[in-house]
């Protein structure tokens, strides 16, 4: 259960949307439709065995102020896993939770989890997946604070059941095609013809989050389906989903050909600490900007062979693949390397690259090579990678950066990713939005911001601070086409990840930059407080 567990809360690890509640959103409520808990609680619960739009309303409960948002067995999953006893998951809001199945193809059944909050504002949010996994099973994390914003909320199962496995993606090709693409956009159509319904009122606004892979959920959504959300926040995303897998393989060959390694790898993060920390002006382990440190693993080799304070020749090359990522034979980029900065934070490098998920043998085995006895062992980075984008990528991929549809009715993209990500390397967020840029033009200068997140691993956790309120940011952008510049985040103790956990303490703040922009000290006050901090260009 343990190894089931840990990868989703590492993927799904910072998609919570929590702070204060918007001023959009209060002022959004005080006119919202709304009904009793008494007339609710009927009208809910009539919601069951009635067609709403394409889909079929299984169940629809009543949940009050108060009451658990999830199961028993739920809460005692995650309680394990996050190894808390309050998880602080609590309805903050009186609303209906309703689970429909919508089958829009033969061999095709969507799970769909809508939340009807009472008040709401007139708005809807729609949360993305993680891992292989739709973002059902844990939406009831990502959306009780929304709940609280009179907010309605739609997720999805992607078209399966949870899994580690890409076997789903070798049984039914239309379950491939609802996890690549489908489910999303189903979910959408249900949550507001259900909405329009409940409510006697369309929608106002529409947005959707989602990190990692549900990061990708909202590039694809952005490109195929541009009409479904006004506004969209993809973190971290696993856009270049192919060419990942083949890093995830070509990390681990990377690995296992150094076993040493990782009882080094303290080694490695505090030379580059001791190397680059003081770049940016503050000695503060962080690295406000990796790109600018020159790390060479070569700095640390042996003299003479091996020591357990130095690195052998196997051990220099193998960061130098990890470092530089995957090439072909005559030199080209397959996907990013890692960034230098996060190789020493617990369960970063360790459970990413050393303890390495499945999902890159699990997709050349079932989704490429769909071959049950395919191995590892057998990967060719040319050859495979090549097959993986002929067969796969036109299902899953979402790097394609012509959002020409969705900037042109106004949609607005906030990205982030933090510079510790040792699942999805920073660059590759970098390289994207470089390519929406050189792809819109001055259309993306307006409508997109991306804010990369010193210290931050895969989607939260870290050092740092690297919570902040992404709703409520893209909410008063869209509601006042102001774009945001900088962004004041918040570093706790538990570092927050899925969620702040209640008791969580405050350590300070410190302000996200748009990029290219950076942070900067001033020189006086407090390091802990954003106030002390300005944003600066590229130098």
């Amino acid at each position: 259960m343990k190894r089931l567990l840990a990868p989703a809360f590492a993927v799904w690890a910072g998609l919570c949307v929590c702070q204060s509640i918007s001023w959009v959103a209060e002022a959004a409520s005080k006119s919202a439709p709304t009904v009793s808990s008494p007339a609710g609680e009927k009208q809910c619960e009539a919601l069951a065995g009635t067609r709403v739009g394409s889909g079929f309303i299984e169940q629809a409960e009543w949940v009050e102020r108060g009451n658990s948002l999830i199961s028993l067995k739920q809460r005692i999953m995650f309680m394990l896993a996050l190894k808390r006893l309050s998880l602080g998951l609590e309805a903050m809001a009186d609303h209906c939770h309703v689970i429909a199945k919508v089958r829009p193809a033969p061999g095709s059944e969507i799970t769909v989890g809508v939340w009807l909050p009472q008040p709401w504002n007139g708005k809807l949010l729609g949360v993305g997946g993680g891992g292989f996994n739709g973002g059902l099973t844990v939406a009831s994390f990502l959306v009780s604070e929304p709940l609280a914003q009179g907010y309605a909320s739609v997720a999805t199962d992607a078209g399966h059941d949870d899994t580690e496995s890409a076997k789903f993606g070798y049984d039914s090709v239309e379950q491939l095609k609802d996890y690549g693409y489908r489910a999303n956009h189903v979910g959408a159509e249900v949550a507001k013809a259900l909405i329009a319904s409940y409510y006697k009122s369309p929608i106002k606004r529409a947005y959707f989050h989602g990190c990692s892979n549900g990061g990708r959920d909202a590039l694809m959504l952005a490109r195929r389906f541009p009409e479904d959300y006004d506004g969209i926040i993809s973190g971290a995303p696993a856009a270049d989903f192919t060419n990942l897998m083949s890093r995830f393989v070509w990390n681990q060959r990377a690995i296992d050909a150094a076993p040493k390694l990782r009882d080094k790898i303290k080694l490695v993060g505090d030379a580059v600490m001791a190397k680059c920390d003081a770049l940016d002006g503050l000695e503060d382990n962080l690295l406000e900007n990796p790109l600018k440190c020159s790390f060479d693993p070569a700095e640390l080799q042996c003299k003479n062979g091996d020591g357990p304070d130095c690195l052998n020749a196997a051990e220099v090359s193998s960061l130098r693949k990890i470092y530089s990522g995957p090439r072909l034979t005559d030199g080209t980029q397959i996907y990013p390397g890692m960034p230098v900065g996060g190789e020493a934070i617990e369960k970063n490098w360790t459970a990413w690259l050393f303890d390495l998920p499945p999902m890159g043998p699990e997709t050349f085995r079932w989704m490429v090579h769909r071959d049950p006895t395919w191995e590892i062992g057998r990967f060719d980075l040319v050859r495979d990678t090549a097959l993986a984008n002929e067969r796969l990528g036109p299902i899953v991929n979402s790097n394609d950066p012509d959002l020409s549809a969705f900037m042109s009715r106004g949609g607005k993209l906030l990205m982030y990713h933090g510079w510790n990500d040792a699942a999805i390397p920073a660059g590759a967020t970098l390289d994207y939005f470089a390519a929406l840029r050189g792809k819109l033009g001055p259309v993306a200068d307006q409508q997109a911001r991306l804010f990369m997140i010193p210290g931050m691993m895969h989607c939260g956790e870290g050092p740092g601070a690297s919570q902040f309120d992404k709703l409520t940011v893209l909410d008063r952008w869209v509601e006042s086409g102001t774009a945001p510049e900088r962004i004041i985040a918040t570093e706790y103790d538990p570092p927050a990840g899925l969620i702040v956990l209640p008791g969580a303490k405050k350590l300070g703040t410190r302000p996200l930059c748009a990029w290219p922009g950076t942070a900067h000290y001033n020189g006086t006050g407090s390091t802990d407080d954003a106030v002390n901090f300005v944003c600066r260009g590229p130098n």
